[in-house]
């Protein structure tokens, strides 16, 4: 996948990234690639190397190289014949249609915690509310952006049913792309918040329908951004409509 750079692919690279979390090291590299492509620290266009990749997180090439298989299944990284490999550019087409998906996913999860969420689960659920509240306060986006993911990571664990955060984890890669560049002007983090307090409010109330309505209206909230987003950047857009 190295290939050889073209001379008019960026070439801006991050300096040395820490690993984090645990697990294996070719999830490391992975979980820290993908935030860097999330949050434009590897902005769309970026040839990228294993070589980079390795220097980058300090290991060797072989994380790296799975790291960059799973990037490439999640829609974030391209492979060029000749070319090489790149950051690819953020495809309207597939956050659309990634949304789609994870509405349907995390509409029918979110009903049945409804169902059966337990006061622990809850409490954890306003834990990760209050440190939504605390980022928003900071202007800290990113460290909002992993909040979010795990406060609808939670609602999965709440029903013990982690192959659906499985199914959607790639699905949703696009849709964070466009979210991270939403913040906070297009999607202020205090609204965001406020929708996450509604879903918390029906699966308290143990009320499917409200939970459910509550969780459609939040993730349908980046077709509102989507538009105006690619109007303001559209060189970090593929021509896919």
């Amino acid at each position: 996948m190295a290939g050889r750079r073209r001379a008019d692919q960026p070439r801006t690279l991050p300096g040395r990234i820490a690993l984090g979390g645990e697990g294996p090291i070719g999830r490391q590299v992975y979980e820290g690639l993908r935030q860097a492509i999330i949050t434009g620290l590897l902005p769309p266009g970026t040839a990228l190397s294993e070589k980079d990749g390795s220097e980058m997180f300090g290991v060797s090439r072989q994380p790296v190289r799975e790291a960059f298989i799973k990037l490439v299944e999640a829609g974030l990284l391209q492979v060029l014949p000749q070319r090489g490999t790149r950051v690819r550019k953020i495809s309207r087409r597939q956050v659309e249609q990634g949304r789609f998906i994870r509405e349907a996913v995390e509409a029918a999860v979110v009903r049945l915690a409804a169902e059966s969420i337990d006061d622990r689960a809850l409490q954890r659920l306003d834990r990760s509310l209050e440190a939504q509240h605390d980022a928003a306060r900071r202007h800290d986006h990113a460290g909002f952006l992993a909040l979010d993911e795990g406060f609808h990571r939670l609602i999965i664990e709440a029903i013990d049913c982690l192959p659906a955060w499985s199914t959607i984890e790639n699905m949703k890669a696009q849709m964070d792309r466009v979210r991270y560049l939403s913040l906070p002007d297009v999607s202020p983090l205090e609204m965001l918040i406020s929708q996450h307090e509604e879903i918390v409010a029906g699966l308290r109330a143990h009320d499917p329908d409200a939970a459910e309505a509550a969780m459609r209206r939040h993730l349908r909230e980046i077709l509102s951004s989507l538009g105006p987003i690619a109007e303001r950047r559209p060189e970090l857009f593929e021509l896919d409509g």
